[in-house]
C-alpha cells in the first residue's frame, strides 16, 4: 500500500511540475552533454583562478552558464565519483569507495573493508533512465567501473567508445598503449592524440543524432597521468613559464608545462564540442555540464615538481582536505540559467542524476534511492538549496596522503574523522578555506554535533568501516 501511495504522490508531483517544465522546454526535447574530466583541480581553469593554464573555451562556457564555487566530487579518487554520477548515490551506499582496484597496504594499521570493485548491473543508471525515455546514449572515454561485463553497453549506453576497466591510458598517443592497457580505438595514425580522437568520436555521435534527443557522457582520460602532451604545446608553455619566471610572476605553484599543455588540448576539445552544437543549431536545446572526478594531483610527478597546485586549498587528489574533493562545476542551461552567473551553494556529484531528470521532466523509478537533490531551482535563479549535509567516506589509503577517513560538511563547517587514531578535525571553510586552523579544541559542541550526524549517516548507508589489522607493522 505504501508503494502505491508513493507512486501516486510521485505522479501528482510530476503532473504539477510539468507545466513549468513545458514552458522551459525548447520545441524539441533537451539534449544533455556531460563532460567529466579526470584529476582536474578546482583552480585549473582561467575562470577559477589559474594564471598559467589557458582555458578560453571552458571560460566561455562559464560565461554562458552558471559556475559553482563550492562544487564537490563524491570522492577524493575517480571510480567512486563516476559511480555516484551515474546513480545519484553516495559511494558509501554502493560500497564502491576506492579507485579500482585500489592500493594494497597489507602492513597498514587498518585493514580496508571488502569493498565492491564494479558498478553492479542491478543499479539503475542515468543512461538507463534516459535510454528508456527515448534518448540515444553514448559513453566516450574513461569508464573504470569494473571488468567485463560491467561495461557501459550493459549500463544503458547504446555506444561505448574507449571505455574499459582501466583508469588511465597506456599512452595518450596512438596506438594508445599496448596489450590490454591499450585504449581500444581503431583506425588511428601516428601522432594522433587521445583527447583529440575522443573528441572526434563525440562529435560523430552528436552529428549522427542531431534529429533526436541524445545523452553524451564524455569522460575524458585527460588530465590523468601519464603526463603526455603535444610537443608544440609543451614548448609553448615551457616558454611561457620561462618568461614568467624571468619577470617574477606569481603562478601560485602551477608550473608544469606538460600538464598545462594537456589542459590546453582539453580546452580545445570543449571548444570543438560547443562549436559543433552551434553549427548544428543544437546549442539552444542542449544542456552542458562540466566537472571533474576529484581534486588536482599535487604529487611530484612533473620532473620532481607537483603536477598542479590547488590554489587556496589544502592538499590534492587522494586527500581528505578540500584540494582532494573540491572541483570545477559549470552548468549551461540555455534560456534558463543566467549567463555568467555564480553560485556559492555546496553541491556534489550525486546531484547530477536528479538534476538532469528534473530538467527533462522525467520521473525516477520509485524503487531507486537517490542521495542527491535537483539543482534546477538554483539554475533557474529561484532560490537556494536546503541546508543539507554533504558526506564523504574513504576507508582506504592513498599516496595522496589519505588514511581511512569519513567527513561531513554542513553550512560553513567541515568535520573530518580519521580512523587510525580516531581523532577529528574541524574547519570553518568560509573563514579558512585552506583548512589551516583545526578548531576542534575550541568548538567541542560543534564537533559532537557533526560527529553524531556523520555516525548516523554511516549507519543509514551501511558504510563499510576499516578494522584493526593483525598484520600491522610500524613502517
Amino acid at each position: 500500500m505504501q508503494r502505491v501511495i508513493h507512486g501516486l504522490a510521485v505522479g501528482l508531483i510530476l503532473a504539477l511540475h510539468s507545466t513549468s517544465v513545458a514552458q522551459e522546454r525548447p520545441h524539441n526535447p533537451w539534449n544533455v552533454v556531460v563532460i567529466l574530466v579526470d584529476d582536474l583541480g578546482a583552480t585549473d581553469l582561467g575562470c577559477t583562478g589559474s594564471r598559467f593554464y589557458e582555458t578560453p573555451h571552458i571560460d566561455r562556457l562559464a560565461s554562458r552558464g552558471m559556475r559553482f564555487t563550492q562544487g564537490y566530487a563524491a570522492c577524493t579518487v575517480c571510480s567512486p565519483t563516476r559511480a555516484a554520477l551515474l546513480t545519484g548515490k553516495y559511494p558509501a551506499r554502493l560500497h564502491l569507495t576506492d579507485w579500482i582496484p585500489g592500493h594494497v597496504r597489507p602492513r597498514a594499521k587498518l585493514r580496508i573493508p571488502n569493498w565492491t570493485m564494479y558498478l553492479p548491473l542491478e543499479e539503475l543508471t542515468l543512461a538507463e533512465r534516459l535510454h528508456a525515455a527515448g534518448y540515444a546514449t553514448a559513453h566516450v572515454g574513461k569508464w573504470h567501473l569494473g571488468d567485463p561485463p560491467y561495461f557501459p553497453q550493459h549500463q544503458g549506453f547504446d555506444l561505448n567508445i574507449g571505455g574499459t576497466q582501466w583508469g588511465s591510458p597506456g599512452s595518450y598517443f596512438w596506438p594508445y598503449g599496448k596489450g590490454d592497457r591499450r585504449v581500444p580505438l581503431e583506425g588511428g595514425h601516428e601522432g594522433e592524440y587521445l583527447t583529440d580522437r575522443l573528441t572526434d568520436e563525440a562529435i560523430k555521435f552528436i552529428s549522427s543524432n542531431k534529429e533526436k534527443p541524445f545523452f553524451l557522457y564524455f569522460a575524458h582520460y585527460a588530465v590523468h597521468t601519464p603526463l603526455q602532451a603535444k610537443e608544440q604545446l609543451v614548448r609553448y608553455y615551457e616558454k611561457k613559464l620561462a618568461e614568467a619566471t624571468t619577470r617574477g610572476d606569481n603562478l601560485d605553484g602551477q608550473q608544469c608545462p606538460v600538464y598545462a599543455a594537456m589542459i590546453h588540448s582539453l580546452d580545445e576539445s570543449v571548444g570543438r564540442i560547443l562549436e559543433t552544437l552551434d553549427s548544428l543549431q543544437l546549442t539552444e536545446r542542449t544542456i552542458v555540464i562540466f566537472t571533474s572526478d576529484n581534486g588536482g594531483l599535487v604529487l611530484p610527478a612533473c620532473q620532481k615538481r607537483p603536477v598542479t597546485h590547488n590554489i587556496g586549498l589544502r592538499a590534492g587528489k587522494g586527500s581528505a582536505y578540500e584540494g582532494g574533493v573540491r572541483v570545477p562545476w559549470i552548468i549551461r542551461w540555455p534560456g534558463v540559467t543566467a549567463p555568467g552567473s555564480v553560485s556559492h551553494e555546496p553541491i556534489m556529484t550525486i546531484d547530477l542524476y536528479p538534476t538532469i531528470l528534473d530538467i527533462l521532466g522525467l520521473a525516477d523509478d520509485p524503487s531507486h534511492h537517490c542521495d542527491g537533490i535537483s539543482l534546477a531551482t538554483v539554475l533557474r535563479g529561484q532560490g537556494s538549496l536546503p541546508n543539507r549535509a554533504l558526506f564523504w567516506h574513504y576507508p582506504h589509503y592513498h599516496p595522496g596522503g589519505a588514511t581511512p577517513y569519513s567527513a561531513v560538511r554542513q553550512g560553513d563547517w567541515k568535520y573530518i574523522h580519521f580512523y587510525e587514531d580516531n581523532h577529528g578535525e574541524l574547519y570553518n571553510l568560509k573563514e579558512d578555506p585552506k583548512e589551516s586552523q583545526d578548531l576542534a579544541g575550541r568548538f567541542p559542541e560543534k564537533v559532537a554535533e557533526l560527529r553524531a550526524k556523520l555516525e548516523k549517516w554511516l549507519k543509514e548507508v551501511d558504510a563499510q568501516l576499516p578494522t584493526p589489522n593483525p598484520d600491522y607493522q610500524l613502517e
